[in-house]
């Protein structure tokens, strides 16, 4: 199901501007995962960097659908071919 909040574009220059700071982002954060004043903070910050760096891992998903799934492409063709006809 698609997420139904609508997603507002950031401006280019906006976007430009915040990764002029990744450089002292990442130094924050590691400095944070180092040296952090609580345990908590610096395992958020370590997962942050590893994220960031490697990506998120994946997530198992479970199915429980059983048997065979057949999605039928054309009837939802037709149904745009009719909303599309006067």
């Amino acid at each position: 199901m698609p997420d139904p909040t609508p997603k507002r574009k950031l401006p280019q220059d906006l976007k430009s501007l915040a990764r002029a700071y990744t450089t002292l982002s990442v130094d924050c954060l590691s400095g944070i995962a180092q040296a952090g004043t609580s345990e908590a903070a610096r395992v958020t910050a370590a997962i942050a960097l590893l994220d960031r760096g490697w990506g998120k891992p994946n997530q198992p998903t479970e199915n429980k659908i059983e048997g065979k799934v057949e999605i039928v492409l054309r009837d939802i063709a037709v149904e745009l071919t009719k909303k599309k006809t006067p």
